[in-house]
């Protein structure tokens, strides 16, 4: 056998015993008569020592050995007399008696440590080896462990998992499909499934009542560091359910992978917050609860005293950062170019501090009496030593956006956004339709699938634009973790549905015929979830980024740069898919 024992497993109870160890040398370290080779695989690191004493060959031999070569070594487990109590397996070493390279290794082109010197294009051209680092590792052990405790979860609340199709029909609304072309149908092509939505609710129909899926789904959008071409979800359905019974089994779902996972024990019910409250007071759909700084409007207080840019706005709003009015001038200045930034685009930001004597000092004192100060300082309830923040402009929500952002830089630099502390919030009561400007059309916020409320589906005649979804997010420190609805399960309002949203008859059904024909066949009322295993995992991980808790993910270009991912066709293929490429020109 190539071993008895992992590099991770030995402990000082196995003091004496012969054992045969494989791996890769993670560093080689030489101190006079002795070398000290550290061996890693998946499950630890263990220290082998060759010793020239009682057998020169054999540390000779060592002192040839390079990182990363892959060895087998064999040898009697010793007492350390110098040990490493970060290592779990730091009060033993292996004494070698013969070791065999059973292959070796080039130098890798950066260290394969997890305080690495390689930069991410370099990592991800060599993932492989990027792999090979515990930091990497463990974040796929820990996706390893919630996808185990997911399906243990939703075993034990009666659910299936079934699997859906990979190769569907394209879907007219939502982001861009990546399309398979047929070769068997020419002309004619497959999507990948941006999510299993209409599959899921057939399965609802025939009756399978609760469903689940750890699946692959693909989106051909623009990437962030929360996003990639290809993630997984953790899907759901359920039949003869509302909204409540939803939120209930999943808030249970969080509760459960928490404590599991991170030892947490997580507080219920959790907190609810309407889309509207979320916009108007965090200017968020998806808000970090982790820390304060609730926006508050300042049209009355504000507006109306010879400031142009203030009289002139469509809303005027701001933010109370507590204990931050030892703000110089110099981090004023920096907190003003960051909101003006062209992926903010704010023109400008006004502050006023509160001294210790309770007045107001401002940016803006010129166009403003104390008196008017001291209103402002009442609407935030300030108190001395307390910094105002303030943003304004034509247009409301581009606004409160821009607010939105100045409030996440200031919890980070006030170090409010610990990724140790977790506020969980369901938001609820989406708007059902948003205004496209490049379709000039109302357009689903969700999916056309989704069930208005019931009190609101007399404005879907009147003013569609009013009507509010049965529609939830899941998000926790202002990360959307995951979300849903409860469906349409009547033919006649999912017609209704696709009537408000351009469709004419005929390509409604064209496109979603299949469903609607399902629904004349009794189908219950059903709704579900999603919930972004990706997210979830970096969320647990204290990632930035989902790209280190995927295996083999793509860069910011949406490209795999270790199999040089996509990559033109030769001519044969597309000749057998009957297809043509017209020249490339620059958008």
């Amino acid at each position: 056998m190539y071993r008895t024992n992992t590099c991770g497993e030995l402990r000082l109870t196995d003091a004496g015993r012969q054992v045969t160890l494989a791996g890769w040398v993670q560093r080689i370290r030489k101190m006079g008569g002795m070398t000290f080779v550290d061996m890693r695989d998946r499950y630890g690191i263990t220290q082998v020592v060759f010793n020239v004493e009682t057998n020169p060959g054999l540390q000779d031999a060592a002192n040839h050995l390079g990182r990363e070569y892959v060895i087998q070594v064999k040898g009697e487990v010793a007492e350390r007399t110098s040990r490493n109590p970060r290592n779990p397996t730091g009060d033993i070493e292996i004494i070698a008696s013969e070791f065999t390279v059973l292959n070796p290794s080039e130098l890798p082109p950066f260290t394969i440590e997890d305080d690495t010197d390689g930069g991410d294009d370099l990592r991800m051209r060599y993932r492989y080896l990027d792999l090979r680092r515990g930091a990497v590792r463990r974040n796929l052990e820990l996706r390893h462990r919630m996808t185990m405790e997911v399906r243990r979860y939703l075993d034990s609340k009666g659910f299936l998992e079934i699997e859906t199709p990979m190769l569907v029909g394209s879907t007219p609304e939502g982001a861009r499909d990546f399309v398979v072309p047929s070769r068997m149908n020419p002309g004619q092509f497959y999507a990948l499934p941006q999510s299993p939505q209409t599959l899921k609710q057939l399965l609802m129909v025939s009756g399978m009542d609760r469903y689940f899926q750890i699946v692959k789904c693909f989106r051909d959008e623009d990437l962030r560091a929360d996003r990639q071409p290809e993630f997984t979800q953790i899907d759901c359905e359920m039949s003869y359910v509302d909204q409540e019974d939803i939120l209930d089994l999943f808030e249970g779902m969080a509760v459960h992978l928490f404590r599991e996972l991170r030892g947490v024990e997580l507080e219920r019910p959790f907190r609810r917050m309407s889309w509207a409250d979320a916009m108007k007071y965090y200017g968020s759909d998806k808000p970090d609860l982790r820390f304060g700084m609730q926006f508050v409007e300042l049209m009355d207080v504000m507006k109306g005293h010879g400031f142009s840019v203030f009289d002139n706005a469509a809303y005027i709003g701001g933010i109370c950062a507590k204990g931050a009015a030892a703000y110089t001038r110099k981090q004023l200045d920096q907190l003003t170019e960051f909101v003006k930034r062209p992926q903010i685009g704010a023109k400008g930001m006004v502050y006023a501090r509160v001294e210790s004597d309770g007045n107001v000092k401002s940016s803006v004192d010129k166009f403003y009496s104390q008196e008017v100060l001291q209103r402002l300082k009442e609407s935030f309830n300030a108190e001395p030593g307390d910094l105002i923040l303030i943003l304004s402009g034509d247009d409301v929500m581009k606004t409160r956006k821009q607010l939105c952002e100045l409030r996440l830089e200031m919890g980070t630099q006030l170090g409010l956004r610990d990724k140790n502390q977790f506020a969980c919030l369901w938001v609820v009561d989406f708007p059902m339709f948003e205004w496209s400007d490049e379709e000039q059309r109302l357009m689903a916020m969700h999916h056309p699938f989704t069930h208005p409320k019931k009190e609101d589906i007399p404005m879907l005649d009147t003013d569609p634009a009013a009507v509010r979804a049965d529609a939830y997010d899941m998000v926790i420190n202002g990360v959307e973790v995951g979300g849903g609805s409860i469906r349409i399960h009547d033919s006649r309002l999912q017609a209704k549905m696709f009537e408000i949203l351009g469709f004419t008859p005929e390509k409604a059904q064209e496109q979603f015929g299949f469903l609607m024909n399902a629904f004349k066949y009794g189908a219950p009322p059903h709704g579900g979830l999603a919930y972004g295993l990706d997210r979830w995992v970096s969320l647990f991980a204290g990632l930035d980024s989902i790209r280190d808790c995927i295996a083999f993910p793509k860069n910011n270009s949406g490209r795999d740069v270790m199999l040089d991912a996509p990559a033109p066709l030769d001519q044969k293929q597309l000749d057998e898919l009957q297809l043509e490429i017209a020249p490339v020109t620059d958008k």
